[in-house]
């Protein structure tokens, strides 16, 4: 059977040959035969040079995307079972824990509309495009073929199927899958359901970053007036132990721990983590109870119930909550002049932390949406600077790809000023190696987590 051609317009961006995997209808000169949603076509300049080979949804403003560089005749099972042994490949060689993560990350994985997630024995697949569709039954059974899974899930209930032509779906697609499966990341343990779960269920995305704020979470104890001295036990043995201003021996264990507050905690993920690294005392924040639920379970799981605090609240209006008690407190403390009712009691807000973690949901869906959520972005890490504690740090995050890195750093330095902080950038990362990126594609860069230290600019 004769591939359809499509032939690409004379003045147009050399994006394809930079290694961009999409073309859009504007691009497009005319097709050469006919097509029907998911049929592979060969791409060729406006002279007709073979450039790749795609599949085409005609409904679509993405008409064709890229599949192979060289012609291919199918995408069947095969072919499939190549590309995810490819897959796996990579995430052994550049990834610790491969019995959870992304195993396939669409276009970076040359697959694209295609996402598969891997909980132990279970597989969770996002289908997102017509041309993988097409392909279902082959996709499925190349990753029991390559995966061995004992059951695979579907989570492709996303409106960017409707784009497509594609009504949204969710269900088992092979074996038997539990909605609560238990994943191991960074030696923690947590329950996902994959069912009712955000997306796939979890954000492997963020899993090397989760680790990076190891260093963050001790250190903390000098300010307390806590120091090591040497003293002797019971057996007579000398050996440092932390002693607090008044000479005593501290035994609480996490005396050296940073006081934590996470916001938009989802499973708890950064609060598993804070802990495990020696955090003293971790708050807890989501507006949903049902994540709240989901993070107190994982919490329970690891042992860690002592050291965390659960709040189900809005967390810009938690934020600017403390920062208005906080305001309040200090001006009690100089006088407050008029300005203060000293009649009321104190407010209950008004704490500060070490450390302020914020890992919101995207901002912004579309680019109109773009200024609304650097308005958003700037909002809460405004009033998170403002409740750091002096040479604490602020631990800040966005997943919005729509919102480019400058864009989202401009928007933190504008809030450090506003906020009257230096900002000194200590760690700065995208997503994990489970989550390439081709270069030259934008729409890969979507992940932005930085890591300031916050010091006062006036104190």
């Amino acid at each position: 059977m004769a591939v359809a051609k499509v032939i690409l317009i004379k003045n147009r961006k050399k994006r394809l040959e930079q290694g961009h995997p999409w073309v859009f209808r504007s691009e497009i000169e005319r097709v050469d035969g006919e097509v029907a949603p998911g049929d592979l076509v060969e791409i060729a300049d406006h002279l007709g040079r073979y450039l790749a080979t795609g599949y085409i949804n005609p409904k679509s403003q993405i008409t064709v995307r890229v599949v192979s560089y060289e012609p291919i005749e199918a995408m069947d099972r095969a072919f499939f079972t190549e590309r995810f042994r490819s897959c796996l490949h990579h995430r052994r060689r550049f990834v610790q824990e491969t019995n959870y993560g992304r195993m396939v990350y669409g276009e970076a994985d040359f697959l694209p509309g295609l996402v598969v997630d891997r909980f132990g024995d279970v597989l969770v697949v996002q289908i997102l495009s017509a041309g993988m569709e097409a392909c279902r039954d082959a996709i499925v059974q190349a990753l029991v073929e390559v995966f061995e899974p004992v059951g695979i899930y579907e989570r492709s209930d996303v409106s960017v199927r409707e784009l497509e032509g594609l009504e949204q779906r969710k269900g088992v697609l092979y074996g038997e899958v539990p909605s609560l499966v238990e994943i191991r990341e960074n030696g923690l343990l947590m329950t996902v359901d994959i069912e009712h779960g955000q997306k796939t269920g979890y954000f492997f995305d963020q899993r090397e970053n989760r680790a990076a704020i190891a260093p963050l979470m001790t250190g903390w104890g000098v300010r307390s007036g806590i120091r090591l001295e040497e003293r002797e036990d019971e057996s007579g043995e000398k050996r440092l132990v932390p002693v607090n201003a008044n000479g005593k021996t501290v035994t609480f264990p996490y005396w050296d721990g940073a006081t934590v507050l996470e916001c938009f905690s989802h499973t708890g993920s950064f609060t598993l983590h804070a802990c495990k690294y020696g955090a003293k005392k971790v708050t807890c924040l989501d507006i949903s109870e049902h994540a709240i639920e989901t993070a107190r379970h994982n919490v329970r799981l690891n042992g860690f119930e002592d050291r965390v605090e659960f709040v189900v609240a809005d967390a810009f209006e938690y934020l600017r909550l403390q920062v208005r008690g906080l305001e309040e407190r200090r001006l009690r403390a100089a006088g407050g002049g008029g300005k203060v009712d000293t009649s009321k009691p104190l407010p209950s807000e008004g704490r500060t932390w070490d450390v302020v973690i914020l890992d919101p949901p995207a901002f912004a869906k579309s680019r109109s949406a773009v200024k609304s959520a650097l308005r958003g972005y700037k909002d809460i890490n405004l009033h998170a600077l403002k409740l750091i504690n002096e040479g604490g740090y602020l631990v800040t995050a966005s997943c919005s790809y729509h919102v480019r890195p400058d864009q989202f750093l401009e928007t933190i330095r504008e809030a450090a000023y506003d906020a009257g902080k230096i900002l000194r950038l200590i760690d700065y990362r995208g997503a994990g190696k489970d989550h390439p990126r081709i270069l030259g594609v934008d729409e890969g860069d979507y992940l932005k987590f930085a890591i300031f230290e916050v010091r006062s600019r006036q104190r």
